[in-house]
């Protein structure tokens, strides 16, 4: 299979590659889903010949994203969606618990989602300052 890339589309594929990567593994310690670390190897160890050699490390005849590409502002990225992420998914869970975990309803549905926009509005003003919890 032969794909045809531009440099900056290239660079993006790149992204996209290792911010999924990220997703699918960052988490899973020694159980990784391997095939993804094979196609994330596959593409970097084409930056070289790209004109982004700096983008790549090779050890052991396997390319890994570089230092340099992973304190280029790829994880800056992945951390503003997981700021996005977190917060919505608290004021949900929080609006929920607001509800009794009633299942939702067409009857409830506004509600619910007027909850969860007061949430997300209080914490777009003070991000996690106000919360605390009962013991």
């Amino acid at each position: 299979m032969n794909i045809e890339l531009t440099e900056l589309e290239f660079r993006r594929l790149l992204d996209m590659a290792y911010i999924g990567n990220w997703v699918l593994n960052s988490t899973r310690g020694t159980d990784r889903f391997d095939d993804y670390d094979i196609v994330e190897s596959k593409l970097f160890s084409y930056c070289p010949t790209c004109g982004m050699p700096t983008l790549t490390e090779f050890s052991d005849g396997n390319a890994s994203p570089s230092e340099a590409f992973e304190n280029g502002g790829i994880h800056e990225a992945i951390s503003d969606y997981e700021d996005a992420v977190f917060f919505e998914i608290l004021a949900e869970e929080l609006a929920r618990r607001d509800m009794d975990f009633e299942p939702i309803s067409p009857e409830n549905y506004n509600e619910l989602t007027d909850r969860i926009d007061e949430y997300i509005e209080e914490f777009e003003q003070n991000g996690i300052d106000n919360i605390s919890l009962d013991k």
